[in-house]
């Protein structure tokens, strides 16, 4: 291992418990790796191996598993303001239930995409860029739009799907994943 890769694995060890303490991180794996400035809830959970990119909004309420990421402007947002009162501005109304948003293991949701509060992303969902996400998706499957829309199945065999949940189900330690291989 050379000296450039010590350095990487120690600097970015350093900057992930520097930025958990900063934004009070405290439910998050310690492989859970972030870039830039972003906004993000306290309450965030999320797996190992996840990342999120820079500039993101990430309401309170949100749930990430292993292995997802978030590209660079992805917001998670939404559903917090009351606005049916008849005779009272929507600045002064309130705020309503925030509800939880569940993201799955082996998510990619693409630069500039939305997904308001609530939804629930299955396992192994794909989400193209700047897309608007109002619904839940389904597992293994590709999706994209304003409002997102499904594109295509992920995978073409129900054999690849079960191979890729028989492996969603184990460690990554199991799965012979580690940290020093995000640093070459």
């Amino acid at each position: 291992m050379g000296i450039k890769t010590v350095i990487r694995r120690v600097y970015r060890e350093l900057r992930m418990n520097i930025l958990r303490r900063k934004y009070n991180l405290k439910f998050v794996h310690k492989t859970f790796y972030m870039v830039g400035r972003s906004s993000i809830s306290s309450d965030l959970r999320a797996e190992e191996y996840t990342y999120i990119g820079p500039h993101a909004l990430i309401y309170p309420k949100v749930f990430i598993g292993s292995y997802s990421m978030l590209a660079n402007n992805v917001s998670i947002i939404g559903g917090d303001h009351n606005y049916k009162g008849a005779g009272t501005p929507i600045i002064f109304s309130g705020r309503g239930v925030i509800k939880e948003t569940i993201i799955g293991k082996d998510v990619w949701i693409g630069a500039f995409s939305v997904i308001m509060t609530g939804v629930n992303i299955g396992d192994g969902a794909i989400v193209a860029s700047g897309s608007v996400v109002t619904k839940d998706l389904e597992p293994f499957t590709i999706y994209g739009g304003v409002p997102v829309r499904k594109i295509k199945d992920r995978f073409q065999t129900i054999e690849e799907i079960e191979l890729h949940k028989k492996m969603l189900t184990k460690t990554s330690k199991e799965c012979g994943y580690n940290y020093h291989m995000l640093c070459n």
